[in-house]
C-alpha cells in the first residue's frame, strides 16, 4: 500500500474538520427550527420582526402597535369561549385585513346577538319576578288563612264549618298549621277513642310482637277466631309496607324519624279491630295522618276514616257494596264523560281496574303528597262523594290522552299518574264535574 506524503495527510485533516465544523449550521436550518432539534438563534426574534415589517411594507400597511384590548386579553387567566370574540376581533397582523364589507357584516351580527342576549336577560328577569310575586301572593294568602282559621272558625266550630265562607276557604286548600286540627275536627271521633285506648292497643300489639318474636303461642281471648300464622303474616305485611310507604321522603323507612310511630299506629289498629286486621293501603293514610297529627290523635282519626262505610266496605274487601259504588260512579262517568265512557267500554276498562288503588290509599299514593293533601281537606269537607268526584276529574284532564289509547296503556297511565300533575288544574277539572244525574245526588 502507497503511504500518503505529509502534506496530503494535512490537507485531509483539515478538510474533515470543516466538515464536522459546518454539521451545526446545517441543524439550524428552517427545516430543523421548525421541528426543534436545535434552539433559535438569538437574532430570531429580530430576523422575525424584520421578516413582519418587511410583508407590511409591501403590502401597504403600516405595523400597528397591539391595542390596549389585546393587552388586556393577554393578561385574562381565563378566556370565554364565545362568536363575540371571533366577530369584533382584529385578525393578527401578519394576515390581511377584514374587507369592509366582512366588518360590517359581522359588527351587524354583534349587534343582533347583544340585542337578542338582552331581551333572553329581560325575559328571565320578569319570569323570575313574576315568580316572586306569585310567591308572595301565596305566602300571603296562607298567612291570612291561617289568622281566619285560628280566630274565627276554629272557635266556633259548630257554627261556621258548614258556611259558605269557610266552604269556599275549603277549597282552596287548609293552611298547613292548622290542616292537622281542621281534620279531626271535619272527621270527628264517633268511635269515642281516648289517648288511654290507643295505649292499650299499642301496649297489645307490643307483646304480640314479642310473642312472635320468641316463638310464643299465646293467643288472646278476642283473637281466638283468627289463626295465629293470619295474625303473624298481618304483622309482616305491616313490616313490609312501611318501608315502601314514601320512600322518596326517607322519613317513614327503618332509622327514620316517622318510622316507629307509623308502625305504632298500624299495629294498634290491628289490636283495636282484629276483624280488619291489616290491609295493604293502610300505610299511607296513617302517614299523611302522622305528618299533620300527634300520634295518639291520629290513630283517633284514622280508627275513624277507617269505619267511614266506603273505606270499611273496600278494607273488608266487601264485594256486593264494592260493586254498588262502581256502578254509582258509572252512572256519574257517562252522565259527565260520555265520549270516554264509550271508549272505556268498548275497550273493556272497568273501574276497579284503577279506582281501587286510588280509595284504598285515598290518593296519597297515587298522586304528589302535597295535592293529595289538597283532595283530603274537601274529602273531610263532602265525604265519599268527593273521592269518586276526584275521579272523574282526573279521568276529565287526562280525556284526550286516554281516548287515544287502548286498554293496556289506559290501566298503565291510570295506575301511575303523572308526577307533576298540576293542582289548580286538577281542582278546576273537578269543579265542571256535576255529581247529580237525572235528579239523583251521589248518596241516592
Amino acid at each position: 500500500m502507497m503511504a500518503l506524503s505529509p502534506a496530503l495527510l494535512f490537507m485531509d485533516r483539515n478538510l474533515l474538520a470543516r466538515k464536522q465544523s459546518a454539521r451545526p449550521d446545517k441543524h439550524s436550518d428552517l427545516g430543523w427550527k421548525l421541528f426543534g432539534k436545535a434552539p433559535l438563534r438569538e437574532n430570531a426574534q429580530k430576523d422575525s420582526k424584520r421578516i413582519q415589517k418587511e410583508y407590511e411594507d409591501k403590502a401597504g400597511r403600516p405595523s400597528k402597535p397591539p391595542s390596549p384590548k389585546q393587552n388586556v386579553r393577554k393578561n385574562l387567566d381565563f378566556e370565554p369561549l364565545s362568536t363575540t370574540a371571533l366577530i369584533l376581533e382584529d385578525r393578527p397582523a401578519n394576515l390581511p385585513a377584514k374587507p369592509a364589507e366582512e366588518a360590517q357584516k359581522h359588527r351587524q351580527q354583534y349587534e343582533e346577538m347583544v340585542v337578542q342576549a338582552k331581551k333572553r336577560e329581560l325575559k328571565e328577569a320578569q319570569r323570575r319576578k313574576k315568580q316572586l310575586e306569585e310567591r308572595c301572593r301565596v305566602e300571603e294568602s296562607i298567612g291570612n288563612a291561617v289568622l281566619t282559621w285560628n280566630n274565627e272558625i276554629l272557635p266556633n266550630w259548630e257554627t261556621m264549618w258548614c258556611s259558605r265562607k269557610v266552604r269556599d276557604l275549603w277549597w282552596q286548600g287548609i293552611p298547613p298549621s292548622v290542616r292537622g286540627k281542621v281534620w279531626s275536627l271535619a272527621i270527628g271521633n264517633e268511635l269515642n277513642i281516648t289517648h288511654e285506648l290507643f295505649d292499650i292497643c299499642l301496649a297489645r300489639a307490643k307483646e304480640r310482637w314479642r310473642s312472635f318474636s320468641t316463638g310464643g303461642s299465646e293467643v288472646e281471648n278476642e283473637d281466638a277466631g283468627f289463626s295465629a300464622a293470619d295474625r303473624e303474616a298481618s304483622l309482616e305485611l305491616i313490616k313490609l309496607d312501611i318501608s315502601r310507604t314514601f320512600p322518596n321522603l326517607c322519613i317513614f323507612q327503618q332509622g327514620g324519624p316517622y318510622h316507629d310511630m307509623l308502625h305504632s299506629i298500624l299495629g294498634a289498629y290491628t289490636c283495636y279491630r282484629p276483624d280488619v286486621g291489616y290491609v295493604q293501603g293502610m300505610s299511607f293514610i296513617a302517614a299523611v295522618l302522622i305528618l299533620n297529627l300527634d300520634t295518639a290523635d291520629a290513630f283517633i282519626a284514622f280508627s275513624n276514616l277507617l269505619n267511614k262505610p266506603c273505606q270499611m266496605a273496600f278494607f273488608r274487601v266487601d264485594h256486593g257494596l264494592m260493586l254498588t259504588y262502581f256502578a254509582a260512579f258509572e252512572v256519574f262517568f257517562e252522565e259527565n264523560l260520555p265520549k270516554l265512557f264509550a271508549h272505556f267500554k268498548k275497550n273493556n276498562l272497568t273501574p276497579d281496574i284503577y279506582l281501587i288503588d286510588w280509595i284504598f290509599t285515598l290518593y296519597s299514593k297515587s298522586l304528589p303528597l302535597d295535592l293529595a293533601c289538597r283532595i283530603w281537606d274537601v274529602f273531610c269537607r263532602d265525604g265519599e262523594e268527593f273521592l269518586f268526584r276526584t275521579a272523574l276529574g282526573i279521568l276529565k284532564l287526562f280525556e284526550d290522552i286516554l281516548t287515544k289509547m287502548d286498554f293496556i296503556h289506559m290501566a298503565q297511565f291510570l295506575t301511575r299518574l303523572p308526577e307533576d300533575l298540576p293542582a289548580e288544574e286538577l281542582f278546576a277539572s273537578i269543579a265542571t264535574i256535576q255529581m247529580q244525574s237525572r235528579n239523583k245526588k251521589w248518596a241516592q
